[in-house]
Order: structure tokens, then sequence, then C-alpha cells
């Protein structure tokens, strides 16, 4: 069996049955199920992927593509059997698709139907059998799954099962992605709430086959740094179109096990969904991550790639046992020529957004270098204030510190300055190039307010937007 070829197939299956779940006013279940054989050689797997949702317009089947290998030929015929039926049939309908014809209108062949005898449901499965070793093929559904899972999408529960018989013992069941708990339609949460919940979780199971947090890494989610941002433009000509981005940095204190290296990974895959599946992302987007100025984040971008479709970005200065990932989902009409512009926007405000919730996350290399002067700057000026015999002038610098007489102290002192000195220029970090003072208070007490920064950067871009005849 071709893993990579039956995987795409599996893919483009599971890909309509989401489709149909989003177009249900229901609740729905997606089932990926495989069935192996008892031992034989080869083995026999019988692939089947089922939904409750709407029933199949079958046209979506007619333009399925499966690029069939002359080497595979013998272990899969190409037939896939469809079942099918919607709210409103008496009927259910059975269909045989054959891929290896080349004529599109005989590729579809009709069965007998059979009655409904009067109950109401709804749903689709597609099936076909193929024979091979299933291991590969077991490994990319599930992280395909998984990467659904990240997007919460209501009303749907996803699950995949495997079901193993021999002919000793007879047949075992095993769960390797449970049915997840259902959004409902109703809910508040937001389309970037609900991308942010969905992250953390695949986070938490480093996007591999756990069905449960890795307890050796994460005992809580105070590990996770969380940003997200939204990029939208709307035209008179235009229903709009909206990019949102959500970037997470989980740093560990200590190594993890073998089974957590993703962890710890120098590389971020970027996930891309596209119509509420994980699917390629295009040159221009990959254009719009490079440029970006990571500099300005305190982050070095050794190299992008396209890996299978997936942008594959490597880092070169990530702190030991941290990690990156990003995931980004556009929504509305789709405008290729907005791709770069939507996503380097959307990437930075959920950096902006990280940056501004996470004291001392994401400085800047220059501000990182300011920093790394503090503690000789504060040893410095605090060794100015103990040896002045001026007890009013210690005083006043004591009172500008925030501290009390009896906490006079070499080393409290120090400390307190090389914070304020820090605060100071992580303040001035988070603001715009343009807009950096240069020289900002050390000492103040009281907050001020800053300016809207991402709303400052948001009018810019706007006024770029209208250079596109959209």
């Amino acid at each position: 069996m071709d893993v990579s070829l039956v995987h795409q197939l599996c893919q483009n299956l599971i890909s309509s049955a989401i489709q149909r779940c989003r177009m249900s006013d229901h609740l729905c279940r997606l089932s990926v199920f495989l069935k192996l054989s008892p031992p034989s050689d080869p083995p026999l797997v019988r692939i089947s992927v089922s939904d409750t949702g709407v029933g199949s317009c079958l046209e979506e089947f007619q333009c399925l593509k499966y690029a069939m290998d002359p080497e595979s030929a013998e272990k899969w015929d190409g037939v896939i059997s469809l079942t099918t039926t919607g709210i409103n049939d008496s009927d259910i309908y059975y269909y045989h698709l054959n891929l290896k014809e080349i004529v599109s209108t005989r590729r579809l062949t009709k069965l007998p139907s059979s009655s409904k005898n009067g109950t109401t449901f709804s749903g689709t499965e597609v099936s076909f059998s193929v024979f091979g070793s299933v291991d590969g093929l077991l490994v990319k559904l599930t992280y395909f799954l998984n990467k659904v899972l990240i997007l919460r999408i209501p009303n749907v529960a996803i699950e995949m099962l495997v079901e193993e018989s021999d002919d000793i013992s007879g047949s075992r069941c095993k769960t390797l992605v449970p049915a997840n708990d259902c959004f409902p339609l109703t809910s508040a949460a937001s389309n970037v709430e609900r991308l942010k919940s969905g992250l953390e979780d695949y986070v938490f199971k480093h996007g591999n086959n756990l069905n449960d947090i890795c307890h050796s890494c994460f005992s809580s989610g105070v590990h996770l740094k969380v940003g997200s941002g939204a990029a939208c433009t709307k035209r008179r000509r235009s229903t709009g179109q909206v990019m949102e981005a959500i970037i997470i940095i989980s740093e560990l204190s200590k190594p993890t096990t073998s089974s957590c290296f993703r962890a710890c990974d120098v590389k971020t895959e970027v996930l891309y969904f596209k119509d509420f599946s994980p699917s390629s992302i295009s040159q221009s987007s990959l254009n719009g991550l490079t440029s970006i100025d990571w500099k300005s984040y305190g982050l070095i971008l050794r190299s992008i790639a396209d890996h299978d479709g997936y942008a594959l970005l490597e880092w070169e200065n990530l702190p030991p046992y941290a990690h990156i990932d990003i995931v980004m989902k556009p929504e509305g009409m789709q405008k290729s020529h907005l791709d770069r512009t939507l996503i380097r926007k959307a990437v930075k405000l959920a950096l902006n957004d990280l940056k501004e919730k996470n004291t001392g996350a994401l400085l800047s290399t220059n501000a990182l270098k300011i920093c790394s002067y503090a503690p000789d700057l504060a040893r410095t000026i605090g060794g100015l204030i103990l040896s002045s015999n001026d007890l009013d002038f210690q005083g006043e610098c004591l009172s500008l510190l925030g501290l009390q007489c009896q906490e006079i102290k070499g080393e409290t002192t120090e400390d307190c300055i090389k914070r304020k000195i820090i605060s100071a220029i992580e303040m001035n970090d988070r603001k715009p190039q343009r807009n950096r003072e240069a020289a900002p208070f050390l000492f103040e007490d009281d907050y001020f307010q800053e300016p809207d920064v991402l709303d400052e950067e948001y009018e810019e871009d706007e006024q770029a937007f209208s250079s596109f005849d959209l």
C-alpha cells in the first residue's frame, strides 16, 4: 500500500465529511474506522469515513482524484463504496465509484437502494479496502485528525478507531482519537478563542497521538505564552477577508522524555487551515512570513521552507527546551494577492499580543543587548546612592525606588534599580520603532497610557490595502 496516496485520499474524504457536518443544523459525528483482517500476506485493511451530516450531493466525488501507482494496482482496485441519505429522503442510496475510470460519466454506478422504514436521519459513509501495512497510515491519519481538532468545529465530534482481528482472541477495538466534546453553535466563544483553545490542547499533547495532556512536561498552563491576532480587509466590491493567527511559546523547565521530543524542537510547522481542513500554504503566504522582521521580536529565523506543502520555520536562538507553535486560518472570500499582507499583519498582531501579555517575552535583539548591560548599570547607580553622605539625597533616591530606609542594602537597591531599568526597556520595546523614546522614565511610579500601537499599525496596513483592486 502506498501510504502517501491512501493518506491523501483519506484526507479528501475527511474534508468532504467536515463540510457535510458543517452544513447540518444538528450535532454530528465524524468517524474514521480502520478494520484489519486476520494475519495474512499481504494484510487487508478496510477504511471507512462516515459522518452524520447532510447527505452527499455526489458531485463532490465525481471530481475526486487518486494518482494510481502501477506498482499498487494489485493492492487496490480503485473502487469506493458510497452510502448516503438526506434528512428528507425515504431511502438509503448505495453507489460504487471507480477512480480508475477515465471517463467521468462512467465512474459512478448506482446500486439498489433500501428503505429507511419511516426513520429520520442523514449521513454518508465512504469505504474501500486495500492490501498492505497500516502502521504508517495510522500515524499520518492520527496526526491529521489532531490538527483538525484544533479548529474546535462547532457541533462536530471527531473520532478514529481501529479494529484488529486474529484467529485466537477474536476482535479488539482501540481508540486512537477519542470523540471530542462538541462545541455548540450557540457558544459565545469567537473563532479566535476556539482556535486558541484548540492549539493549546494540541501543544499540551505535543501534536502527536497522545489522548491526554503530557504530564511529564505540563502540570498546568503556566508554561504557555499565547498571542492571537486577526487581520481583515473589506471593500465595497468585496465581501472581505479575515486572517486569524495564534502563536504559542512553550518553555519547559527541564529536559523531557524521548516521547516529548517535539516540545524542544527548533523547528515550527506553520499549521494552515482552509475550508476547515489542514491545507498546504501558498508561496504568497510564505513570502508574508519571510517579510516579518523577526529580530524585532528577538527571534532569528535561520530558514523557511516548503515541507510537503507546509511551511517549516527553523530558529537559531530559541532558549533550551522551548518550542513555538503557529496556526493560521483564513475566513471569507480568498484573494491570493492579499495572502502576503494579511498573514504578515495577523502574525505581527499575534506576536504583539503575546509580547504585551507576557513580561520579558519576545524582546527585540537590540533590547536584549541593552538589558545585558542593566546589572552593571544598576550596580554603578546603586553604589553612587549608597556611598553618598547626603542623607536627603539617599532618602529621595530610595523614595523614587519605592524602598524604605530600613531596606537600604546593596543587593536590594541594585535589584530594584535593575528591575526598573529592564521594565523601562521592555516598555519602550513594545512600541513601534517610530514611537520609541530616546530615554524613557526609569522610576515613574504612575503607569502612563501607551498609544494603541495595534490600531496605528492596522490603519497603515488598511491604507496599503486601498492599492489593491478588489
